[in-house]
Parts: C-alpha cells; sequence; structure tokens
C-alpha cells in the first residue's frame, strides 16, 4: 500500500498566529496517515522541537522545483488574515492546492500583502474598486489612511485566493455557505476544527497560583483584544454586575492590537480596579487562567468568518462561556453556550447572564458539562485528521485511506511545560518559573537537544533551579 505524501503548508510557532498552535496540534494525527513535509516560511525555526524530529521541513520557495522533481499526492495550504500566511499565498498562486480557509474575510492580510510585499497599495484601491464598486473604493480611501472602518468585513477579497485554489476545506457552515454563494463550482467540506481536550485543572489552585482571590467572581476573556471583541458593551455589564459583585475581577487574557486603546477604555469607565490585562501568555498560563474563571466571555462581532480555537478551548475545560449571537457560533447547541444578541439589549444581556450563572453554580456546572462533552464528540483531533484525509483521498482520487501508524507522531501533552508559575515548597525552596527558559528552550532546539538527552536536561534544570 502506496503512503500519501502530503506537502503541509502553515505556519507554526513561534508565528504569531493562532493557525501555528492549530497545525502543530493536527500534524501528529495527520501523520498517521501520510507522509508529511511541513514547509515553512524562510528562516522560521520551530519551537516545537517534535516537528523537526517527527518531519521534514523544507522551504516555502522549494516548493514549485520540489512538485516538479517529485509530485505531491496533496498539497495543503493553511490562510488565514495575518502577515504569517504570506510565503503561503504566494506559492498557493504558483502550485495549486487545497486551501484551509481558516478565515472568509481576508480583507487586511490583502491589505497588508499589497502594501509591505507588493509596496503598491493602489493596486488594493484598484481591486476594492473594480471587485465591489464605489462603495469598495470608499472603504478602501478609510482603510489606506489608517481609519480601519467595520464595513471592511462587508467586502472579504477572498475571491483571489479561492480562484487559486483546487478545494477548500472550511470549519463552518456559515462559510461553506459563504463559499458556495461565490464559488458554486468549487469542491470544498466542512470539517469541524479539532482541538485537544483541555486538562480539568483545579480552580482553587489556579488561584493560589495566578495569586486571584479565593472569593473574587472572576470573568476572562481570552485571545487577541481589538476593536472587535465587544470590550465597550463588556466592560458596561462590568460596571453594572459590581453592584452585586464587589468581589468582581474581570481578567483579559492576551495581547492587545496596538490600534486599540482598551487601557484608556478602561480607565474612562473607572474599571482600572476591576478589569486586568496580562498581555500575551503562554498556552500552560492560558490553560490556568480558564481553570481561575468563574465564566468566559468569547465575544466578538463584525466576525471574519472564522472559528475561535480558543473558544473551543474554553468549552473544552468546562468553563461556562458567553458567545456573541453572530457567524459561525450560531452553530453552538444552545445547551452548550450563552449567546448574547448584538442589540440594543447587549450588556444588559451579558450581566443577566453572568448574574444567573453566578447565583445558580449549579446551572453553569451543567453548562460547563454540556460543553466539554460536546467538545470531546464533535471537535477532537482523530475526527479532524480523518476528515482532512478522507477529503483529500476525494480530490486528489486516491484508491484507499490507511492508518499505517496506530499513534499520533508525537504526544501534544509532552509539548506543553506543566504550570510554570510559583508553587508550594519542594524540598524547602519556593520553585518559579524562570523567565529565561523560552530563550534555553530554544537554544536547545537549534543545538538538536532532544528530550532523550537526559543529563543534559537535569543539568540545565539544577542550573535553573539554583537561580530560584
Amino acid at each position: 500500500m502506496k503512503i500519501p505524501r502530503i506537502a503541509y503548508c502553515s505556519p507554526i510557532n513561534p508565528a504569531p498566529t493562532g493557525i501555528s498552535d492549530y497545525s502543530e496540534e493536527l500534524l501528529p494525527y495527520l501523520g498517521q496517515y501520510a507522509d508529511l513535509t511541513l514547509y515553512l516560511e524562510e528562516g522560521l525555526k520551530p519551537s516545537n522541537p517534535f516537528l523537526s524530529q517527527s518531519l521534514e521541513l523544507r522551504s516555502l520557495n522549494r516548493l514549485p522545483s520540489d512538485q516538479k522533481q517529485r509530485p505531491f499526492d496533496a498539497i495543503l495550504y493553511h490562510m488565514g488574515n495575518s502577515p504569517a500566511h504570506a510565503g503561503i499565498w504566494r506559492t498557493a498562486q504558483q502550485v495549486p492546492g487545497v486551501v484551509v480557509l481558516h478565515d472568509f474575510v481576508l480583507h487586511h492580510f490583502i491589505l497588508w500583502y499589497a502594501a509591505n510585499v507588493h509596496h503598491n497599495v493602489q493596486s488594493y484601491v484598484q481591486e476594492m474598486k473594480e471587485r465591489y464598486g464605489e462603495a469598495g473604493n470608499h472603504t478602501a480611501q478609510l482603510m489606506i489612511r489608517g481609519r480601519f472602518t467595520n464595513s471592511a468585513f462587508d467586502f472579504p477579497c477572498c475571491e483571489t485566493v479561492v480562484a487559486a485554489a483546487k478545494a477548500l476545506i472550511v470549519h463552518s457552515q456559515y462559510v461553506q455557505r459563504q463559499i458556495s454563494s461565490m464559488r458554486p463550482d468549487i469542491p470544498n467540506a466542512v470539517i469541524p476544527m479539532g482541538v485537544p481536550l483541555s486538562p480539568l485543572l483545579d480552580r482553587h489552585l489556579a488561584r493560589e497560583i495566578l495569586d486571584l482571590p479565593q472569593d473574587a467572581l472572576v470573568l476572562a476573556s481570552f485571545g487577541h483584544i481589538n476593536a472587535y471583541k465587544r470590550l465597550d458593551p463588556t466592560l458596561r455589564a462590568i460596571a453594572q454586575l459590581q453592584a452585586n459583585w464587589p468581589n468582581l475581577r474581570y481578567i483579559l487574557v492576551g495581547s492587545v492590537s496596538p490600534n486599540y486603546d482598551a487601557k484608556g477604555l478602561i480607565a474612562r469607565m473607572g474599571l482600572e480596579k476591576v478589569v486586568q490585562m496580562t498581555g500575551y501568555v503562554t498556552r500552560p498560563v492560558f490553560e490556568s487562567y480558564i481553570a481561575a474563571a468563574d465564566i468566559c466571555l468569547n465575544l466578538r462581532h463584525p466576525t471574519a468568518g472564522e472559528t475561535s480555537a480558543s473558544l473551543l478551548r474554553l468549552l473544552g475545560a468546562g468553563c461556562p462561556t458567553l458567545v456573541s449571537a453572530t457567524g459561525a457560533f450560531t452553530e453552538l447547541p444552545p445547551n452548550v453556550a450563552a449567546q448574547v444578541d448584538l442589540d440594543a439589549t447587549e450588556s444588559e444581556l451579558i450581566a443577566t447572564y453572568c448574574d444567573v450563572l453566578t447565583k445558580y453554580p449549579s446551572l453553569a456546572k451543567e453548562l460547563g458539562k454540556q460543553a466539554r462533552n460536546y467538545v470531546a464528540q464533535n471537535h477532537n483531533l482523530d475526527q479532524a485528521a480523518l476528515g482532512y484525509i478522507r477529503f483529500l483521498a476525494q480530490v486528489y482520487r486516491w484508491d484507499k485511506i490507511t492508518r499505517f501508524r496506530p499513534e499520533p507522531l508525537w504526544s501534544l501533552e509532552e509539548t506543553f511545560l506543566p504550570l510554570p508559575f510559583k508553587q508550594k515548597e519542594v524540598h524547602g525552596k519556593e520553585l518559579c518559573f524562570s523567565p529565561f527558559i523560552p530563550s534555553i528552550a530554544q537554544a536547545l532546539v537549534d543545538l538538536g537537544v532532544t528530550e532523550k538527552d537526559e543529563l543534559i536536561l537535569q543539568t540545565i534544570a539544577q542550573r535553573l533551579a539554583d537561580f530560584q
């Protein structure tokens, strides 16, 4: 039985996009069915050592010649609305393949590409005018002047990406409907996003580690913070909730867009003592904040048609979660997440949901339980990988699908450190996470050190402990 060869083109960590995490979680499962070659932007070095240990890594600019010399059985391109996909988009125009469309709206990427790769922003303006008429031209003129208007979401700018694709993979019926109305002739499939099921961490311990009060009502939002994450109506709800919950904490876990003055908005509403912004955090820290939260808020509008991996992680961790009733989020069953309408009642509804879920903990617990079951049954990585392989077999006309490896290429549990925070005394000494660990880990990867080099790792661990 011939093992299919797949060229897999995607950002990976440390490229700053959630699709890096997505691919690093999918690849070990996809590798059960195929021989994978991972194509990366020139100069991008994986921070995950399992990638270089388990896969052949090659530069994206070599894919056209590699395909001529020894054609792959399938090519996968991951496209999202981020500069991290520049090389992928450039290569996808030269060598057609199956495009995984993570965002239906690629407007911001296309504008960035015109300005930073073509060095001709007027090419973007011209395309907007020709494709969308005077309304498109008006929005383009605002965008190139730095006025990032919500009307940009009305013009997806994904047409050229779709036209260059052999077929499309999407993660929601919402995006599939948009694509089918645009290009009813192109083969496409909905493959639900797969995520690892988050461990159920102890809330008391998580709060102790994060220095959060045990008796506080903790609300949290996760992911990159920008003007579309509904912070304004959420803060109005927070101000309203303070009357009944004086020990309220609202934590924003993630980086903040440089174009969005979140701190100023919080100050204007007088909520500096209630709202905490963490900035970008590592995955173990992210998981710890989920465990510490009573209720999670995953609100956004307008939507680019994205399926939120961070939302699936919240649901998978069993956290009661509020979502905006828009786009792909409306596909969630009603017993999995509380949906917030985007109208004049938005703030009031956020406050009411939080109040009810806090007053009735059994209801919150049941919502979290149903959410975790939903993710386990509908968004697991085994199903996602099999969905990919079946669709690729259909598009490229493979004769047969075989799982020739019984286990994933590596265990995802091995790719993340344990909770990297201060813990109880160990051997009479308080242990803290060292800020040097990420740099040291990258240096070890560059030197070719693996988890098998136990003596080296033990020596380094001891030296780090001496600095605590």
